[in-house]
């Protein structure tokens, strides 16, 4: 893991401020985005994990409250900064942060150091490509925020719960209210049980709507059927 005199040197950053149940986090975040943002077509993989987003607050809020037990393990895909992996750590839950962005990577790694996890707890952060997952265990949770933004990424995040999961595990979702988001949790009720609430952050201009999203497959995951096309 690199140091955080190594980090500042290699990428200029601010820190953001999060209180969750009364304690404080800081995370760093790029300070510009032009480094990250390709130069020939802005919407081309856009970093959607520079900013921490309203679903991460909520999400890290939720796990927050949900009781530790350190003989579960939870995985999180598409940390990006790292905002839920680390919150849930703090209060005691054993995760695996996982990105594929290489400085997404960094940046969460770097923001461990500033928000180490709780005592007897676990953290790890690996590199996971969605459609390749190499990874050797399952686990008793997998969460995200702001996972969903591509309709060619259902099957891929679909066959990762089904090897990821397991049986009678959990995935936990949060993500912004748009068309994709619909879209792939009407698919996923194919093959899962979903509970579903509707969480609002209010400041004075605006409200934001986030959906929360408790899931459980109804058969075991390698007898569920897969999503329609």
């Amino acid at each position: 893991m690199p140091t955080l005199e190594s980090f500042k040197k290699q990428y200029d950053v601010t820190t953001t401020e999060l209180v969750i149940r009364d304690r404080r986090f800081s995370f760093f975040v790029p300070r510009f985005l032009d480094r990250f943002i390709h130069s020939e077509n802005t919407f081309h993989d856009f970093p959607l994990w520079v900013k921490v987003w309203e679903a991460s607050f909520i999400l890290a809020e939720y796990l927050a409250g949900l009781e530790s037990d350190h003989e579960k393990h939870f995985l999180e895909i598409g940390c990006g900064l790292g905002v839920v992996g680390i919150v849930a750590s703090s209060f005691g839950h054993n995760v695996t942060m996982t990105e594929y962005d290489q400085d997404a990577l960094l940046f969460a790694r770097a923001n461990v150091l500033l928000n180490p996890p709780a005592k007897g707890s676990k953290l790890e952060i690996m590199k996971l490509d969605w459609n390749r997952p190499q990874i050797q265990r399952s686990y008793d949770y997998i969460i995200g925020s702001e996972i969903v933004y591509k309709e060619t990424d259902f099957h891929a995040i679909l066959n990762l719960f089904r090897s990821c999961l397991k049986d009678g595990g959990e995935v936990i979702l949060a993500g912004g209210i748009r068309k994709t988001t619909i879209g792939f949790m009407g698919q996923m009720s194919e093959v899962f049980h979903i509970t579903a609430h509707k969480k609002i952050l209010r400041s004075i201009h605006e409200e934001i709507m986030v959906l929360l999203c408790r899931m459980k497959f109804k058969q075991t995951p390698e007898s569920s059927p897969p999503i329609s096309s």
